[in-house]
């Protein structure tokens, strides 16, 4: 294969993949294709709801951004389309641009599409999907918490029958008290019965149906079918007893037609707006999407691609942007049906579009009578899985810091508002980074009796010289630590010390930048007057090559040695032929 054909496959795996493709891979992927399917409409009307927009839009960026991805993705069970956490950002970022219901609102949220379909493709052709590391694990889960928090309150609103408002939890709060004298009670039995039927139906249903020995498949696709069967209820009762007209706030219309094509927006103010927005939603549509995938091929050994997961997530979002959508990623709960029912390419997905598309072709009349109530108790049941507060607790018993970041990020996206949320998360991933590593963990080691190994001398009865201290880093140096280097070197070395040689050891070293670089020419200079050696043990080869290019090894007063070992044998007065056996 020549290196074109190779570039090739590489951008559009389902070259790959679609060479191999098989009946039986056929057949799985059909039979999770009608079960995903069957989940997804009425998961993409209602997360259309929560992003401001109307219904269809929910089945629209369902269609054509899963089959880019399946073209373009190398997942083989992630499943893209809206999701709750990226629908409310959607929500959030175009509310502040124009109002909800207006043509404008709809074509802020396909410029939005586009530019976070356009930062997802730039970054996989410059291969940054490393840039996703900058968000902590626990400012992700802080942040989904809080997010999960925010969509189940902003819902209370359908299920109650009034008009509240709000970004904040606090303002969520305080217009749904205000309002509660408009509550209309026909819309609250339609909304509490069918949160507690879908909580039902997601905890005990499938359970009950093993129990009665229907097969596995059959009890597996009734369960994914219990927001239909919610829809399907709820709309009879509107229709029948003409609920519509006693104040049952209901879906309405909906175009019974494919994707249309759409144009985006590109206005220089539209943009500008947005931009900060758009690459937020990116990153955390990406982190959530990628981790989703890794979790999933991890389970099969499959591998996937980060950087060409960029690419089939900007492809999605960019179609998005052209067929009536809004911004789109990999979601949790409906990849994780597509894996346990049995996917095996992207083609489920392929196949997953086709039905949603002839869902909206042929069903769409069928959801005019559909109470909002019903799709807000849909949203408030998949999110509230998204809420875990026990990650305070976990951080709180593992590292202060850690928790000191959820916490926070909690607090800020819950007060002020998810955008807010998503950029402390960021800001506090890196500080919390610079925190950890500002005062890296740097042990005084003695050699373990009857063998040629290190081991601190506060946690093992190993042999140690006064005259010879060893120090091993366990942190790449660079400018935040490398002061911290300096004065714990000094410190170790005076007040009445009898110290001669000092070693640092660098088996942990992987990086010294110009900062930390520097550090270590002012400790060596600080050394020399003392008469005291620096040594340096350890050193991997990508350090030494730094060190190579610089001054620093021609004026050290002291050696380079290969192993901690051989310092020990050289420096230590004390050393002696058993001791060193």
């Amino acid at each position: 294969m020549n290196a074109p054909q190779k570039a090739l496959r590489r951008y559009v795996p389902i070259l790959d993949w679609g060479r191999t493709y098989t009946k039986s891979a056929l057949s799985n992927d059909l039979i999770a294709a009608v079960i995903v399917t069957i989940m997804l409409i009425p998961q993409s009307l209602a997360y259309a709801l929560l992003a401001g927009l109307p219904p269809e839009a929910g089945l629209y960026a369902s269609i054509v951004p899963i089959l880019l991805y399946a073209i373009f993705g190398t997942s083989r069970s992630l499943a893209v389309g809206p999701v709750a956490v990226v629908s409310l950002l959607t929500a959030s970022a175009v509310g502040q641009v124009a109002e909800q219901g207006t043509a404008g609102y709809a074509v802020a949220a396909l410029t939005l599409a586009f530019m976070s379909g356009g930062f997802l493709m730039l970054m996989g052709v410059l291969r940054l999907g490393l840039l996703a590391n900058f968000l902590s694990h626990p400012v992700i889960a802080g942040f989904i918490t809080a997010s999960g928090i925010l969509i189940a309150t902003s819902q209370l609103k359908h299920i109650l029958g009034i008009d509240a408002h709000g970004h904040t939890l606090p303002e969520m709060v305080m217009s749904i008290l205000s309002h509660l004298p408009q509550l209309n009670w026909i819309t609250v039995t339609i909304g509490v019965f069918a949160t507690m039927f879908l909580f039902w139906v997601r905890v005990s249903l499938k359970p009950t149906l093993r129990a009665l020995r229907v097969p596995a498949l059959l009890a597996d696709v009734l369960t994914k079918a219990g927001p239909v069967a919610a829809v399907v209820a709820t709309t009879v009762c509107v229709w029948a007893f003409d609920l519509a007209g006693q104040g049952v706030k209901i879906v309405g219309s909906v175009p019974q037609s494919l994707p249309p094509l759409t144009m985006p927006g590109f206005s220089l103010d539209l943009v500008n707006a947005l931009l900060v927005p758009a690459i937020l939603i990116s990153v955390i549509g990406f982190v959530e999407s990628v981790s989703v995938a890794q979790t999933l091929a991890a389970k099969k050994r499959q591998r996937i691609d980060p950087d060409q997961e960029l690419i089939g997530l900007g492809a999605a979002n960019l179609g998005a942007a052209f067929t009536g959508g809004y911004p789109v990623t990999g979601g949790f709960a409906r990849s994780v049906v597509n894996f346990d029912a049995g996917a095996e390419t992207p083609a489920a997905g392929a196949f997953t579009a086709i039905g949603l598309a002839i869902a909206a072709m042929a069903l769409t009349p069928l959801v005019y009578f559909l109470p909002n109530a019903t799709l807000a108790a849909t949203i408030i049941v998949a999110v509230l899985g998204l809420v875990d507060l026990s990650i305070l607790k976990k951080t709180w018993d593992y590292s202060r810091a850690d928790f000191a970041a959820v916490a926070a990020t909690i607090v800020l996206t819950l007060g002020l508002g998810v955008e807010v949320g998503v950029a402390s998360g960021v800001v506090l991933s890196v500080v919390l980074h610079l925190y950890k590593t500002s005062k890296p963990h740097v042990a005084e080691v003695g050699l373990v009796p009857d063998t040629q190994h290190f081991r601190n001398i506060l946690r093992h009865d190993v042999l140690s010289d006064p005259t010879v201290v060893t120090l091993r880093v366990d942190e790449s140096l660079y400018f935040v630590n490398a002061r911290f280097l300096e004065d714990l070197v000094q410190n170790r070395v005076t007040d009445g010390s009898t110290v001669r040689h000092v070693v640092l050891m660098f088996s942990a070293v992987n990086e010294v930048d110009f900062s930390a670089l520097e550090s270590l020419e002012t400790i060596n200079r600080r050394l020399a007057d003392m008469c005291i050696g620096l040594h340096l043990s350890e050193v991997k080869g990508p350090v030494m090559d730094r060190l190579t290019r610089s001054h620093f090894l021609e004026e050290l007063n002291g050696h380079v040695f290969l192993s901690q070992y051989d310092a020990w044998i050289r420096l230590s007065p004390s050393t002696t032929p058993d001791v060193a056996a």
